[in-house]
């Protein structure tokens, strides 16, 4: 088989056939598929059917795995808030993205999990709330509901390329501070311990990035991003929601609707995400594992 990448949606998003994931791959296939990742922003890879140690596999041909560290929502020994009967036994590195638990059902719509997992319903870059944002993500469907669910992307290279000269002049030197403590306010999910808010301290992150290969400029936006330095916070909340709905306009956006045995792979460098709403009765069983960036943004030299 050949490796071939098309593009699909804006042309921002390229699908990949021709390769079974599973299987080890070649070195010119992933010099293939990071150049495919550099020109594009995301891509699809149909059909792939991964179990949790070829999605491993696969994913370490570019990387390293990004640690577990602040703000993931660990201040327990689990991610996202789940207590011990929430908790699934899988693959260690593998992110448990899912809506169910350890018995495969879904997570109680009251429970601390649920609530936390809604905001990635809002735009969001993985791990902006890191001091080194991550490098890749990426999520394999496992089960998926009978409606909604869909992921949506936005390219964040076409949105800055887009701004008129004064904001693009604005923007350029701006800090923003991100946590998760933002998103999950706009999303009601406020009450937390002194702990929890410690481990979500804010970092900061340069408004304007440039990609280390490419050298193409792009918005480091964020539902994470909830402060601006220097500015009062109506007026930076404000900014960054213009700024948030010019880069999410239809022509910036694809939508993924999932098939079981998908895999999505995204560069949270350039593009900004968002899940879409579902029935939380039924499971939604997706998998991520995500690759540890390799600059520090406020250092970062254009």
């Amino acid at each position: 088989m050949t490796l071939t990448i098309t593009p699909i949606g804006q042309a921002f998003v390229g699908e990949v056939t021709g390769l079974a994931c599973g299987d080890p791959l070649t070195p010119a296939q992933v010099v293939a598929i990071e150049a495919g990742m550099d020109q594009f922003a995301v891509l699809v890879y149909p059909g792939q059917h991964l179990s949790d140690e070829q999605q491993m596999a696969f994913t370490l041909h570019f990387g390293e795995l990004e640690g577990k560290g602040q703000g993931r929502g660990r201040t327990s020994s689990h991610i996202h808030f789940r207590t011990d009967d929430q908790a699934r036994r899988l693959r260690p590195g593998i992110g448990d993205f899912s809506n169910i638990d350890n018995e495969g059902k879904p997570l109680p719509a009251d429970s601390r999990a649920h609530m936390f997992k809604l905001a990635d319903q809002l735009w969001h870059s993985d791990s902006s709330f890191r001091p080194i944002p991550a490098k890749y993500s990426l999520l394999s469907a496992h089960a998926v509901p009978s409606w909604g669910a869909n992921t949506e992307f936005a390219d964040m290279r076409a949105a800055y390329d887009a701004l008129e000269e004064r904001t693009k002049a604005e923007v350029e030197d701006l800090v923003c501070l991100h946590s998760q403590i933002y998103s999950r306010e706009v999303v009601g999910f406020e009450e937390m311990s002194e702990a929890e808010r410690a481990e979500f301290k804010p970092v900061r992150q340069r408004l304007v990035r440039t990609h280390p290969v490419t050298g193409r400029k792009s918005l480091f936006l964020s539902s994470h991003a909830g402060r601006i330095e220097g500015w009062s916070i109506p007026d930076a909340r404000m900014f960054l929601r213009d700024l948030a709905e010019h880069a999410t306009q239809r022509q910036f956006v694809y939508s993924h609707q999932w098939s079981v045995g998908d895999m999505v792979v995204w560069d949270n460098r350039v593009a900004m995400h968002r899940g879409r709403r579902f029935d939380p009765t039924e499971p939604r069983d997706v998998r991520q594992t995500r690759l540890a960036g390799d600059v520090v943004t406020i250092e970062q030299v254009d």
